[in-house]
């Protein structure tokens, strides 16, 4: 720097030595004109080379800083998942050690909604509940809290097996249903396996039947020019095709497969309720009841609530909740895209199956 550059004025000389080589100018760069020897274009294309370097240099910088920007946003992300499932282990433990078992207690199982497989009611979420409620020296008594239409008579039949298998194992606890606004179907098939049931006058009780829906569109797709085209290998695979004409053997046949189901239903009622129940054919003919008619039937033992089954019958003040609940990650992010894709279609593709439903 000269003495008469100012002391804030930055100037770059350009590089001397062999080893330096000049920019190369593009193909594109050649089309323009050359400029004269000794011209200050010429004189200065050192200080072009070095922009175009710096400038290279920033993009790459700024390239991998976004790079970088985004690993830390998805380390983030997965920092936020690990935190609230170690969270929702954390909740669940201490559900599954909360106090109350340290005192005499009634553990308490809601039995709510369809019975189903993938739903809160099914037997393998239920009967764990129930084994855990017998096992338990401070749980005095359970009572299963009734408030559902029914569903699978699969599931219902698991659970009913599974409470008859308890009560002989333990045979000093007591087992109660307490029937709320609906213990139809496949909620009785259950409740009648316990040592007593328990109603509102106005509860609906019964139901002991089973049916199957199904649909059919024969009609419908021909106004719309629609061609049924169904291959099988098995002359029976297409049994009860909502798609297809009505076949009297098809039915004659379904009929046979839900009598078979509601014989075992019979029999489990017969089980669970022996000499309680009045002579009458139409408590197995699918008809329900209220509460007050169920008593004059036998299908119930009293009018009684919860509550007062817990202090009244079992003999404590405490009661713990050991109802199967919902994960509370999956609550937080949502139904799986399956699901997701079927509410927004309204579609199903499950197959008719027999139903214990009203």
């Amino acid at each position: 720097m000269s003495q008469q550059t100012p002391p804030d004025d930055v100037r770059i000389e350009p590089p001397d030595g062999p080893d330096y080589t000049p920019h190369e100018p593009a193909d594109n760069d050649r089309r323009r004109r050359r400029p004269a020897a000794g011209s200050v274009d010429e004189t200065t294309g050192w200080a072009h080379d070095a922009l175009l370097d710096m400038a290279r240099h920033g993009l790459v910088e700024q390239r991998r800083a976004r790079r970088w920007k985004v690993f830390f946003r998805f380390v983030s992300v997965a920092l936020l998942i690990w935190s609230l499932t170690l969270v929702t282990l954390i909740f669940q433990a201490s559900e599954r050690t909360a106090p109350g078992l340290s005192k005499p207690t009634a553990a308490v199982i809601d039995i709510t909604g369809i019975i189903a497989a993938d739903q809160p009611t099914e037997a393998r979420k239920i009967i764990p509940r129930l084994e855990k409620a017998f096992e338990e020296d401070n749980v005095k008594g359970i009572v299963l809290r009734m408030n559902t239409p029914g569903g699978s008579p699969v599931q219902s039949s698991a659970i009913f097996n599974a409470i008859q298998r308890l009560k002989k194992e333990y045979p000093d606890k007591p087992i109660y249903a307490v029937c709320e606004d609906m213990c139809a179907s496949g909620g009785y098939y259950i409740a009648a396996a316990v040592d007593e049931i328990y109603a509102n006058p106005s509860s609906i009780v019964g139901s002991i039947g089973v049916r199957m829906d199904s649909f059919g569109f024969v009609d419908a797709m021909r106004k719309l020019g629609i061609e049924r085209r169904l291959l099988t290998a098995g002359e029976n695979k297409a049994l009860a095709d909502p798609f297809s004409p009505a076949d009297p053997d098809d039915t004659d046949y379904l009929e046979g497969v839900l009598e078979e189901i509601h014989v075992q239903f019979i029999e489990a009622v017969k089980a669970g309720r022996g000499d309680r129940l009045v002579e009458d054919e139409a408590i197995f003919s699918g008809l329900f009841y209220t509460g007050q008619t169920a008593r004059e039937k036998g299908l119930v033992d009293g009018f009684d609530s919860v509550r007062t089954v817990i202090r009244d019958r079992i003999g404590v003040e405490h009661s713990i909740d050991l109802t199967p609940r919902s994960n509370r990650l999956e609550k937080l992010l949502g139904v799986t895209a399956a699901e997701f894709g079927g509410a927004l279609t309204g579609l199903s593709h499950e197959p008719a199956v027999p139903m214990m439903l009203p």
